[in-house]
């Protein structure tokens, strides 16, 4: 089994900063949180990632159809699957994310990749039923969902993820559009 991060890996970009703005552009009300929302990214983020992404995605209650916002996000933007991903993707690929499950699961459902580790996030309220799924969370989710399940190959953009790339027996660091070696 091949395991992959999601954001600047296999989509060109941040998918939640992505969503966030496209939102945002279509539900003008949303900036009523602009002032809090920066309020909490200076004092709360540095301290407490989960509570800040939950206060973030508290934007979702002011959405009138989140599900098909969602539905709209990714026919605009699932041209941003990165080509190498779509060359070599197997069907028992698995994705773990920090980005919420609600977001990625209907571009995985596309993609025809079942296995999904991600942010457990309501999409109607967004709030956690869970921890940000990041750097040693994602181990402990794999293992929890998986057991001692063997990855072959492991590719992510960032060391936030070096845990993953510790148990995988091969890993690859993805620059743009380059592959590399973990290390390099």
């Amino acid at each position: 089994m091949n395991a992959y991060d999601f954001d600047k890996t296999i989509f060109r970009g941040d998918s939640t900063a992505r969503f966030y703005r496209f939102c945002l552009a279509r539900t003008p009300r949303m900036l009523k949180r602009l002032p809090r929302l920066a309020f909490e990214a200076a004092f709360v983020l540095p301290r407490d990632k989960t509570r800040f992404k939950q206060s973030m995605f508290g934007f979702l209650r002011d959405l009138d159809d989140p599900e098909g916002m969602v539905a709209a996000f990714w026919e605009k933007n699932c041209g941003r699957i990165k080509p190498f991903y779509l060359r070599q993707r197997k069907p028992d690929d698995m994705i773990l994310s920090a980005s919420p499950e609600f977001l990625l699961r209907p571009i995985l459902t596309e993609l025809g990749v079942t296995r999904l580790i991600a942010s457990p996030v309501d999409v109607h309220t967004g709030l956690y039923s869970g921890e940000n799924c990041h750097g040693k969370e994602k181990v402990r989710r794999l293992r929890e969902t998986y057991g001692d399940v063997t990855i072959d190959e492991f590719y992510s953009d960032s060391h936030v993820d070096d845990p993953l790339a510790e148990i995988a027996k091969t890993a690859f660091r993805v620059k743009g559009d380059r592959i590399l070696p973990w290390d390099a």
